[in-house]
């Protein structure tokens, strides 16, 4: 007689086969002790057998995500001399522009590519330079794509722009695979990436180009070049502003705030601050009602020499957008001293993204929470030992008062009776929602519109009325969070007209494209 259901029920038996794997797959990660070991270990499995990384990343999210990405990805970066074997992105480098198309046919062959994620590895988190060691933090970035919004990675294609590296280490080490010359800079620069943008728009025409990382001189620069004319994003700058401006929105509706209430102070004014506060700007404009003038004039930045001011020399496009003339606080005896420039600017919001470990200190955050009731504090460096606090801390020094986010995941804090939850300011919570409803909306451009309606989608989700509430869902959330999200943007991106195809029902399209394990 044949077993019940043998032949019955071969889904059944497949689905409880791959239980099985996905199971041994688990414990055996449990059973590795150190957390570079278990990403290599994982990435194996992605390597080999997708589909049963991807069912084990769907359900160990929360104890997954820390490894695969931020921040054991720093580690990845830093030891990939030590571990690199072969390479699981595509390999383009700046002396050969000419075989750029024949590395992504090679790589991607005959499967269809809807997203290109492309690093040069100049600005790797807060690590920096690390040259064609880069690569690692893309197949950390692909893995959340799948993970957090469905998009199927057959359909993903990363790249690897080797131009070089300033990292002296890395130029000296034997071990290292990249190109053994300084970074170009300059003309030679900028021809190579607009080639390389007209050859993945050439082969893939409908693809979105997602730019990972890239250093200060260059980010901003190439997202201006293309944003207005093709379908691109910067993550670092307008993804980590969009998940800023979350919290602040959340912020305020616990707060019961108002736009025109609002008052930022960004310390450490690189790509990342600056495109913070470009967000958080749109946002002043489109629900405070603000001019772009008095919107600017409620952002401030602090960097290495202290508040930017207009007469420095070398300040970057967007750094003297927020520059701010000598004279306009008179009792500001000292603008290096972050504390003296909190007491003279009094902001609402404190962003940290200066990689500066414990630079809001005590001083910091008692001068934030004199001025303002609940302030929104942001200590948002990563990796870990880089944040600019602990979440323990500001809740502690600001009596329980402050709104606190980090960049990597923080325990709650108990303080006088209250669980503080503690938001993740983590672009995961945006870029894979932002990125695949703009893909299933058929987007011709990402428009300012769909990153406020990513923002407004995650900030939605708050349960204001909780005293200890998050101002940003978890990360265990995120499927749900990337939904939401996508399906915000695809219809942001149908309001404004911007969908090269008609796209009937936006929900049911979001849904019709997840791909499942």
């Amino acid at each position: 007689m044949m077993a019940r259901n043998e032949a019955e029920n071969p889904t059944e038996e497949i689905v409880a086969a791959s239980d099985e794997r996905e199971h041994a797959m688990y414990e055996r990660f449990l059973g590795i002790d150190d957390d570079l070991e278990k990403r290599l270990y994982l990435m194996g499995v992605c390597r080999e057998g997708p589909h049963l990384f991807y069912r084990g990343m769907a359900r160990h999210l929360t104890e997954y995500m820390p490894i695969v990405y931020a921040p054991t990805v720093a580690r990845s970066i830093m030891e990939y001399d030590r571990h690199y074997t072969s390479s699981d992105v595509a390999y383009v480098s700046i002396d050969h522009p000419e075989l750029i198309k024949d590395a992504l046919r090679k790589y991607a062959g005959d499967r269809r590519i809807e997203l290109i994620v492309a690093t040069d590895g100049e600005g790797i988190l807060g690590i920096g330079d690390w040259g064609a060691q880069g690569a690692e933090i893309l197949t950390g970035k692909l893995a959340v794509y799948t993970a957090a919004a469905g998009i199927d990675p057959s359909h993903v294609l990363p790249v690897m722009i080797d131009a070089g590296t300033n990292r002296t280490e890395l130029l000296d080490n034997p071990r290292y695979v990249g190109n053994r010359f300084p970074r170009v800079r300059g003309e030679r620069y900028d021809r190579f990436i607009d080639t390389f943008v007209h050859d993945c728009l050439g082969l893939y025409p409908h693809a979105l180009l997602h730019w990972e990382d890239f250093g200060r001189p260059t980010a901003a620069p190439i997202l201006e070049r293309y944003r207005h004319d093709l379908l691109t994003l910067n993550d670092d700058i307008q993804g980590t502003g969009v998940t800023v401006l979350a919290a602040l929105v959340s912020a305020r509706r616990i707060a019961g705030t108002s736009p025109a209430d609002t008052r930022i102070l960004v310390f450490g004014a690189g790509t990342a601050g600056v495109g913070i506060a470009d967000q958080l700007v749109d946002d002043l404009i489109a629900r405070g009602g603000l001019g772009r003038d008095e919107a600017v004039a409620r952002v401030a930045l602090v960097d290495r020499y202290g508040l930017v001011y207009d007469d420095q020399d070398g300040l970057t496009d967007g750094q003297r957008r927020y520059a701010r003339r000598r004279g306009e606080f008179p009792g500001l005896d000292d603008p290096t001293d972050l504390a003296d420039v909190v007491e003279a600017f009094r902001p609402t919001v404190l962003i940290g993204t200066s990689t500066r470990a414990g630079a809001f200190d005590e001083r910091v955050v008692r001068a934030m929470a004199r001025h303002t009731d609940r302030p929104l504090i942001c200590p948002i460096s990563n990796p870990t030992e880089l944040a600019e606090a602990k979440a323990a801390d500001v809740i502690r020094w600001s009596e329980g008062r402050a709104l606190v986010i980090t960049g990597t995941p923080s325990a709650p804090v108990e303080y006088d009776g209250v669980t503080h939850r503690i938001g993740q300011g983590n672009n995961a919570l945006m870029y894979p929602g932002i990125c695949f409803g703009a893909i299933v909306g058929k987007a011709r451009r990402i428009s300012d519109g769909m990153l406020l309606a990513a923002a407004y989608a995650i900030s939605d989700m708050i349960d204001t009325d909780d005293p200890g509430a998050a101002v940003l869902p978890p990360v265990s959330e995120l499927p749900e969070i990337s939904r939401r999200v996508a399906v915000a943007v695809a219809r942001q991106a149908v309001v404004e007209g911007l969908n090269r195809e008609p796209v009937p029902d936006v929900e049911a399209a979001v849904e019709a494209n997840i791909w499942r394990p």
